[in-house]
């Protein structure tokens, strides 16, 4: 059975010469949401019809971060993340060019020559109808458009899609909408328009054990540049990696500074229901279902043991209702 991984390349030059040619799909894909899954299963699609390569062409890190270095982390899908749901979708490579100030600087035509013809040698390229790029953010879909017709290349744009009726309110998919709703409490409406839950993904770190002290152990992770979305405590589910498997479980999770106790440093703390075993230096993806209580203190430890029992019993609750199930996402026949 052929491999079907995704191969992750972080330069464009001399790449190997089967990803050459291909249907290429183009963007930062920052949540890889519904509106980037129309624009990558259509480089798919037409991939499959022209039988050639499929594959995405991304930045890393996102430009923003280059561009405001002090802005707060606003990461829906970090790179490695990225690379797991662009793979889901079919894609057989990713380009993730590393963006600095020097490949900013390169002119919008340099890029379809240098970029998409010369290195890619693309037989297709898709972009979302908002897609611009090049120095000083020149180059658009216009540009493209004509540069396709001399460079004899196929173009595609895909026009934004709307969640809910356009005519009744609906609005356009957008990593910036979905990171609104995770910053005030809500990851219900931002996993129906990232078409999953959103997961913070990290190596579980030694702890202080007062979790353990306290009668629930929890696992902590660092958030690294993910997004921090509203403090406070959330009903989850944990995938723990294992050597190429995966086991689930549900739980609850804490994510701020700790004010009982230190007061510092952001961390996720997350409590697995069911669950003894050793997993520190492990990875896991922790997935935010729904917002249980802002964080706050206790001033003592006995009141912090019963709020956090309570909440344990409303993490369960949520995590039995079928609309929080792992299904929720999953393809339907009649899609």
């Amino acid at each position: 059975m052929a491999d079907k991984s995704i191969r992750v390349f972080s330069e464009y030059a001399d790449l190997p010469g089967d990803v050459r040619g291909g249907a290429v799909a183009i963007g930062n894909f920052d949540g890889v949401h519904h509106g980037h899954r129309a624009v990558i299963g259509e480089a798919g699609r037409l991939a499959a019809d022209l039988d050639i390569p499929f594959g995405v062409l991304t930045f890393e890190p996102h430009p923003r971060t280059v561009f405001q270095p002090d802005f707060p982390p606003f990461r829906l899908t970090p790179s490695r993340a990225k690379a797991r749901q662009i793979e889901k979708l079919g894609a057989r490579f990713m380009v993730a060019v590393r963006f600095d100030r020097e490949f900013a600087s390169i002119a919008a035509e340099d890029f379809i020559r240098d970029v998409l013809v010369g290195a890619l040698k693309v037989r297709w390229v898709v972009v979302g109808y908002d897609f611009v790029f090049g120095r000083g953010r020149a180059g658009n879909r216009e540009l493209l458009a004509r540069m396709s017709d001399e460079s004899g290349f196929g173009l595609t744009v895909v026009e934004g899609i709307t969640h809910g009726d356009p005519a009744e309110g609906g609005e356009i998919y957008a990593s910036s909408r979905i990171r609104e709703y995770l910053m005030a409490g809500r990851p219900l409406p931002a996993a129906d328009r990232l078409g999953r839950w959103w997961e913070i993904g990290g190596t579980v770190l030694p702890g202080d054990r007062r979790g353990r002290r306290l009668g629930f152990p929890t696992a902590n992770v660092a958030l690294s540049d993910h997004l921090e979305p509203a403090l406070g405590v959330y009903a989850v589910r944990v995938v723990i990696e294992r050597e190429g498997s995966e086991t689930r479980h549900g739980g609850v999770a804490n994510l701020g500074r700790r004010p009982t106790f230190d007061g510092k440093s952001t961390l996720l703390e997350v409590h697995i229901f069911d669950f003894d075993g050793d997993i520190y230096g492990r990875d896991v993806r922790v997935a935010f279902l729904d917002f249980l209580r802002p964080e706050r203190k206790f001033d003592v430890l006995d009141a912090l043991k019963a709020q956090i029992a309570a909440d344990c019993e409303g993490a369960r609750a949520i995590l039995a209702d079928p609309a929080y199930s792992e299904d929720r996402f999953a393809p339907r026949p009649d899609r």
